[in-house]
């Protein structure tokens, strides 16, 4: 564990739109990490480490080699680059490698960008690839995670006695939210009966309890809080992070309603940072499936066991709750392109902390990031603050 570390800033920030792009993953990555350069006002010669977050290039798009092509594309030569693959908890693995590089000193100026290109496969094939980060023996018997969604929501609604609705309200909020996010995927609202009248998909779970299959960027500029202050007035604080990493075969875990590495993650954050769950103002979770918002709110100790979905049927998560959860449309609306979606989710914490989400904008100087790859094998969390 480490007992002291500098502060790291981020001072850049910048998403692309996520949805269905013509561009291919090269393209996304350059494409995220010129706004991010440009929103920081840096010059790129300072920056020495690159990291890129991954998840499948080669198995979408044939596409190896995706850290070496954006330190060529963006004229950063010659920065050390990584491409981190953490499947989908990828950007947040980018965000924490490039957080150790700047807290460490090996690095003064780390640029992490993530990016997916998915949208060009049939969803079938865009499933398949997901799925394989299964452990083998669920991949062969045709386990998919939409099939573990689906098992782990009747179990959830089952102990704690919620109305399927609950979850349909959770996919209402995050619609609402992404209407007001110009980069999100989806920006249209939608109706309870909507949601509940849509195909099932793994049962009790329907289409819209599911996030799309999308293509997109963002990227992040991180340094040590002393450079930050001299060439920044606008720069914020990661004053936490943390990692953790569940069993692989998910059957093995003894409550399937609980997120062990979520908790691990959460923990690991909050005692870095210093803070406590309730003195979090807002956060961006890993909504793949409507289910998991009530599961990480629950196990980050935002909300009792059990509780989550209440909070959601009583408003208590939306913009004007007291507790405003996924204010970007969460990957239910904004979208999921796999390796960019965790550093996306602090591009957003970034957003609101300056003041600039515009009709989203919530208040509050603390704001929490969980990224969670496959169904809660590994997760990274962030706290980031104003300052």
């Amino acid at each position: 564990m480490l007992l002291r570390m500098d502060r790291v800033a981020i001072i850049g920030a910048a998403m692309t739109r996520f949805g269905d792009r013509s561009a291919w993953v090269a393209e996304l990555l350059t494409e995220a990490a010129e706004a991010t350069i440009a929103d920081a006002g840096i010059d790129r010669r300072r920056i020495d480490h690159v990291y890129v977050a991954n998840m499948a290039s080669g198995e979408f798009e044939g596409h190896a080699g995706v850290a070496n092509r954006l330190v060529h594309d963006c004229q950063l030569i010659d920065a050390y680059c990584a491409r981190i693959d953490q499947t989908s908890a990828s950007g947040g693995a980018g965000v924490y490698a490039g957080w150790q590089a700047v807290a460490s000193g090996a690095a003064e100026c780390a640029l992490v960008v993530g990016a997916e290109k998915m949208t060009h496969r049939t969803t079938a094939e865009a499933t398949d690839v997901i799925a394989s980060l299964t452990h083998p023996v669920e991949y062969q018997h045709g386990v998919t995670l939409p099939s573990f969604a689906g098992l782990t929501a009747r179990a959830y609604l089952h102990r704690y006695d919620a109305p399927r609705e609950s979850l349909a309200h959770v996919a209402v909020k995050n619609h609402r939210n992404g209407v007001e996010n110009p980069h999100a995927h989806f920006q249209k609202a939608v109706d309870l009966q909507t949601v509940m009248d849509s195909p099932v998909i793994a049962d009790p779970l329907r289409l819209y309890d599911f996030c799309p299959i999308s293509d997109g960027s963002a990227g992040l500029l991180l340094v040590p809080e002393s450079v930050a202050r001299e060439v920044s007035d606008r720069y914020v604080v990661i004053t936490g992070i943390g990692g953790g990493t569940d069993t692989h075969v998910v059957h093995e875990r003894p409550d399937p309603t609980r997120m062990g590495a979520v908790a691990a993650a959460g923990e690991r954050a909050y005692a870095m940072a210093d803070r406590e769950p309730a003195e979090v103002d807002f956060a961006e979770l890993h909504d793949m499936f409507t289910i998991l918002e009530f599961l990480q709110s629950e196990d980050l100790g935002f909300f009792e066991k059990g509780a989550g979905w209440r909070a959601a049927m009583d408003g208590e998560t939306a913009l004007s709750g007291a507790l405003p959860i996924n204010p970007s449309g969460g990957l239910k609306s904004k979208g999921h392109p796999l390796g960019a979606s965790g550093v996306a989710q602090v591009v957003e914490l970034v957003a609101q902390l300056r003041g600039e989400a515009g009709a989203r904008q919530v208040e509050g100087a603390v704001g929490l990031a969980c990224n969670v790859g496959g169904f809660g094998n590994c997760v990274t969390t962030t706290i980031v603050e104003a300052v």
